[in-house]
């Protein structure tokens, strides 16, 4: 299985879907939680993913170390849920965009080369409308290349709307399918 991207927008079923993954797996599976319990709708948030996750699953809950976490996980599927809010969370640290790149490469090259797989659960944040801020503006384009990152690294990458999945593929590898030979 490798590492598996699962990317979309909220309530997708990305989250519903990396815990069905999960359940179906026949060893151990430990949940990296990066979301920090700012306000009492996350915490509400929080309390409903657990609620979802069987109780015999380990949970690490790890805001920014990712490479750490799924190095504490050891022989157990690794659900990461999720990259939208590490992001965040490393902008939070005040890193820059480049070594925010170079943080996300060196976790999916881990991921990816794990020998137990991994599921990362991360937001499609570019398909709306396009932010007022600066620091909104920053944040799309930022988890985009996060995104992409991840994306490169993956055996498979499912784009989920409504709780379907469609999967994508890289298309700079079949480029030769789209020519007029």
């Amino acid at each position: 299985m490798g590492l598996t991207v699962l990317l979309g927008g909220a309530r997708s079923g990305k989250s519903s879907l990396a815990v069905e993954i999960g359940m179906r797996h026949a060893g151990p599976v430990t949940y990296i939680a990066t979301a920090p319990a700012l306000d009492q709708d996350m915490a509400d948030r929080i309390d409903r993913h657990i609620a979802e996750r069987p109780p015999e699953w380990t949970t690490i809950e790890e805001r920014t170390n990712l490479i750490g976490a799924m190095t504490a996980a050891g022989d157990s599927l690794a659900i990461i849920d999720c990259l939208t809010l590490w992001t965040s969370n490393v902008m939070w640290e005040g890193r820059g965009d480049a070594e925010i790149r170079e943080l996300a490469v060196a976790a999916a090259r881990h991921a990816a080369a794990r020998a137990i797989p991994v599921v990362a659960v991360t937001n499609e944040v570019g398909l709306g409308v396009h932010p007022e801020t600066d620091l909104g503006r920053r944040y799309r384009d930022v988890l985009g290349r996060v995104n992409q990152a991840w994306a490169a690294e993956s055996t498979r990458t499912l784009f989920l709307v409504a709780g379907r999945a469609l999967e994508l593929h890289d298309p700079l590898h079949d480029a030769g399918k789209y020519l007029d030979t």
